[in-house]
């Protein structure tokens, strides 16, 4: 099955050059090959480009000829090709889109970032949006990994995924000493996803130093496995937590990590996936749109908001199919704050409404509604 992604890889490349970053499987080679037509594609996975450009960098000008565009792909593997892309941007106005999966090897292996000739997108998950046949239930078990959502196998290509690229890929491009210790921490975090990070629990439970558990997390931020919601401290009335919640990249892959299977409405295990979901598309979204607003989480002794964007909007998320009074005490004590604009809860009630001034949206008329604001 093929997807309408809602990025647009023509509309970024008409004035400037761009890294695209994401996780390995959100289709980023794909994108390139159905919306870049007739440009020159340099994959640093092929060994036989690799190794050539490796030794002649300045090989890469040759090649492209006349091509105003020019696509490499992977280039955290070759971070020293990007000093050869200075100049070609410098020197004969070339926009290049700089595909990678992470940032951490751009950064630490002492990598040309072009100084602001570049800028910055990311590719995530496919969003509801960008599934014809979308299912819900589908998607909160298994998630939106392009070649895991329409698998007749899920399960079992999450298993080979998490295995094959978080754990042996990592431990190939020699960001961690111990893979076991990886390993063992992936496993815990799993668990944690979603909820906020305690570092000397995790350490506790997976037998990794607390140090070691820090640095780990940081690496999983770095390669865009996981992100991270700060916590919204600007409430003066009540005291707010500061720590911050982290959730792996894709629904299904958390699902995964922490051994949760075939979750059914209802049940506790699906209204976290379903929080999990409805974060990572709004994530998402915002991000395609290029809105630049902080995403924070709010939690007091009293009360907790899912998400909140920016000073703008506070969102809490139920998966209930009957919005009640009972759900809007988060927002109705931030709302005593007076900080936040907007306030709504969204849910799988499929009835608009407002309820005490917040606004009551079905899931999937907000994502419509955000996209198209």
């Amino acid at each position: 099955m093929e997807y309408k992604r809602l990025l647009n890889l023509n509309e970024l490349l008409k004035q400037k050059s761009y890294f695209l970053l994401g996780p390995r499987a959100t289709g980023k080679s794909w994108l390139i090959s159905h919306q870049l037509k007739n440009i020159p594609v340099f994959d640093l996975l092929d060994s036989d480009v690799y190794s050539r450009l490796l030794r002649r960098p300045k090989q890469l000008s040759e090649e492209i000829g006349d091509s105003k565009i020019v696509v490499i792909d992977e280039v955290q593997k070759l971070p020293l090709l990007l000093d050869e892309v200075h100049r070609l941007i410098e020197k004969q106005n070339k926009i290049f889109l700089l595909t990678g999966s992470s940032a951490r090897k751009l950064k630490r292996g002492g990598g040309n970032l072009l100084a602001g000739r570049a800028r910055s997108a990311s590719l995530f998950p496919l969003t509801s949006l960008e599934i014809a046949d979308f299912n819900l239930g589908k998607y909160i078990n298994t998630g939106g990994l392009p070649l895991i959502y329409n698998s007749n196998d899920p399960w079992q290509d999450l298993k080979e995924y998490t295995n094959l690229y978080l754990k042996e890929e990592i431990q190939a491009e020699a960001i961690v000493r111990k893979i076991d210790n990886f390993a063992r921490f992936l496993d815990v975090i799993g668990l944690s996803s979603g909820k906020e990070l305690n570092i000397a629990s995790v350490a506790n439970d997976s037998g990794v130093p607390p140090r070691t558990v820090s640095s780990f997390v940081e690496i999983l931020k770095d390669t865009l496995i996981a992100f991270e919601l700060v916590p919204f401290e600007k409430t003066k009335k009540r005291k707010a937590s500061t720590k911050s919640k982290l959730y792996l990249f894709d629904v299904g892959v958390a699902n995964y990590l922490s051994g949760r299977k075939d979750l059914l409405p209802r049940s506790e295990a699906f209204g976290d996936s379903f929080e999990h979901f409805v974060i990572q598309e709004i994530r998402s979204i915002l991000n395609y749109k290029n809105v630049d607003e902080q995403l924070y989480y709010w939690r007091s002794k009293e009360a907790e908001v899912d998400l909140i964007i920016g000073n703008k909007m506070a969102i809490e998320i139920k998966s209930t199919e009957q919005v009640q009074d009972k759900h809007l005490k988060g927002l109705k004590t931030l709302r005593e704050e007076g900080i936040i604009k907007e306030y709504h809860i969204i849910s799988r009630d499929p009835v608009k409404r407002k309820i005490d001034g917040i606004s009551v949206w079905a899931y999937d008329d907000f994502i419509k509604h955000l996209w198209t604001k």
